[in-house]
C-alpha cells in the first residue's frame, strides 16, 4: 500500500534530505575520532581506524552503477536510512561492551558504506524528481542543510555527550545515549521520507542488462585515464590538500589532550562549540566568499590566493601548540576560537579552487562519472595521509608535528603550478 504523499513541494524534502546526507558523514568522520579520544584510545590507533572510514567515498563510483540499475533510487534512499539509523543504534548498543572497539568499527564500517550509497541515490534522485530550473534553485538550499547537518553532528552532539559525560561521569554511557538519539533521529528521518518523498515517473528500475552497464563503466573509466594532464591531476587531487590531510584527524585530539600532554585540555562540551559551531561557521563563509570570488574573476586570477589561504592560516596550530592557551581565561577562549575560525575560513576559501578545478576537469562526455572519480581521488587524499597521522604526531609531539604541516605547504604550491585550468573542449 503506498502512503507517501503526491507531488510534494520541493521545500517538503530536499532540506531534509540533504540534511540526512550530512550527518552520517560528520558522524563516522568528526564524531567517531571524539568519540573514541574520550575513551581513551591512542592518537595512533583513533587516526588509523578512522581514515580507513573514507574508503567507502574513494571506491563510491564503483558500486554506483548497481544504485542506478536495481531498483529505484527513492528505494535506496530510504533502505539506507535505516541501515544508518541501526548502525546508529548499533554504535550505541555496542558501547557498554568489552570488545566495543571492534563493534563500533564494524558499526562505523556499515555506516559508511551506507552512507556513501544514500549520497549516490540522494543526488541521483535529485536529478530525476526536479527540472533544471528547480535544480538551479535549491542547490544553494541543499548546501545550506549540508552545513546545518555539520553544524549539528559536529556542535550540538558532541556538545550533548559532553554535557551527559559531566553527568554520568561514564564516558561509554554518555556516548552510548548520544548515539541512541541519533539513530531515533534517523529513524524519523527515514519515516519522514518513506511518506514525503515525490515518486516521479523516471525514477524506476531499469532495464538495462547487468553486463551492458558495467561494460558502459569500464569505458567510461578508461576514457577518463585518457584525458589530457590527467596524471598531473591525479596528483594535484592527492596532494593539494595534504596539510589539511593530516590536520584534520589531529586537529580534535590536539585540543582535547591536556595541556601537561601538549594539548589545550578542552572538553568534550567545548569542542562542540570551537569546532561544531565557530569552525563550521568560519569553513562556510569562506566557502561563500571563494564561490562570490571566482564567479566575478575567475580560477586563474584567484588560484594563488585560494592557495595561499589553504595553507597559510594552518600556522595558527603551531602557535597554540607552542603557546598552549588556556580556554578558561577570556584571553584563550578567544585566541583559541580565532584561530580555528582564521584556519577553517583559509580552508573553506582555498578548497573552492580544488572543487572548481575538478568541475572544469571532468567536462566534456560523462562528465558526471568523471566528476564521481575525481571526488573518489579526492577522499583517497585525505585518507592516506590520515592513516599515519596519529602515529607521527605521537613521534614528534604536537608542535613539532604542526610545524611539519608548515613544512609541507609547498607541495601545494607545487601541485598547483603544473595544472592547467583552462576549461577543455567538450569530446
Amino acid at each position: 500500500m503506498n502512503f507517501s504523499v503526491k507531488n510534494p513541494n520541493p521545500w517538503s524534502w530536499i532540506p531534509t534530505l540533504y540534511f540526512a546526507e550530512g550527518i552520517p558523514y560528520v558522524v563516522v568522520m568528526t564524531v567517531a575520532v571524539i568519540m573514541y579520544k574520550r575513551l581513551g584510545l591512542s592518537n595512533t590507533d583513533i587516526t588509523l581506524y578512522t581514515s580507513w572510514l573514507y574508503l567507502p567515498w574513494v571506491i563510491k563510483p564503483l558500486w554506483s552503477p548497481i544504485v542506478d540499475i536495481l531498483k529505484s533510487k527513492r528505494w535506496w534512499i530510504v533502505i539506507m536510512q535505516v541501515i544508518i539509523g541501526a548502525a546508529m543504534a548499533g554504535v550505541a548498543f555496542s558501547l557498554p561492551a568489552n570488545n566495543y572497539i571492534q563493534w563500533t568499527l564494524a558499526f562505523f564500517w556499515l555506516m559508511a558504506f551506507s552512507s556513501a550509497t544514500h549520497d549516490i541515490a540522494a543526488d541521483g534522485f535529485y536529478m530525476l524528481a526536479l527540472d533544471e530550473e528547480d535544480q538551479s534553485f535549491f542547490v544553494g538550499i541543499r548546501s545550506t542543510f549540508y552545513r546545518v547537518a555539520t553544524i549539528v553532528g559536529q556542535g550540538g552532539l558532541i556538545a550533548v555527550a559532553g554535557v551527559l559525560e559531566t553527568m554520568f561521569r561514564i564516558p561509554e554511557k554518555a556516548w552510548s545515549y548520544t548515539f541512541y538519539a541519533v539513530a531515533i533521529l534517523f529513524f524519523g528521518l527515514f519515516f519522514y521520507h518513506w511518506l514525503m518523498l515525490p515518486r516521479p515517473q523516471s525514477d524506476n528500475e531499469r532495464t538495462t542488462s547487468t553486463s551492458n552497464i558495467f561494460q558502459s563503466f569500464g569505458e567510461t573509466f578508461v576514457s577518463f585515464l585518457r584525458k589530457p594532464q590527467i596524471v598531473v591531476a591525479i596528483i594535484f587531487m592527492l596532494v593539494y590538500r595534504l596539510p589539511e590531510a593530516l590536520l584534520v584527524k589531529i586537529c580534535p585530539l590536539f585540543l582535547i589532550d591536556p595541556i601537561s600532554a601538549g594539548g589545550l585540555g578542552l572538553t568534550t562540551a567545548d569542542i562542540g562549540l570551537v569546532q561544531g559551531t565557530v569552525g563550521v561557521v568560519g569553513l562556510t563563509l569562506g566557502g561563500i566568499i571563494g564561490g562570490i570570488a571566482v564567479a566575478n574573476g575567475g580560477l586563474k586570477r584567484w588560484l594563488w590566493p585560494m592557495v595561499v589561504a589553504i595553507t597559510i592560516p594552518n600556522v595558527v596550530y603551531v602557535a597554540l601548540a607552542y603557546f598552549q592557551p588556556e580556554y578558561t581565561t577570556s584571553t584563550g577562549f578567544y585566541a583559541i576560537n580565532s584561530a580555528v575560525f582564521l584556519e577553517q575560513f583559509g580552508y573553506g576559501f582555498g578548497f573552492t579552487a580544488y572543487m572548481l578545478y575538478m568541475i572544469l576537469f571532468s567536462q566534456g562526455a560523462s562528465k558526471t562519472a568523471h566528476y564521481a572519480f575525481c571526488t573518489g581521488f579526492m577522499a583517497l587524499g585525505m585518507m592516506l595521509p590520515g592513516m599515519v597521522a596519529g602515529w607521527l604526531q605521537e613521534q614528534l609531539n604536537y608542535l613539532n608535528y604542526f610545524i611539519l604541516v608548515i613544512a609541507l605547504c609547498p607541495l601545494t604550491f607545487f601541485v598547483a603550478s603544473i595544472i592547467k585550468i583552462e576549461k577543455p573542449e567538450e569530446e
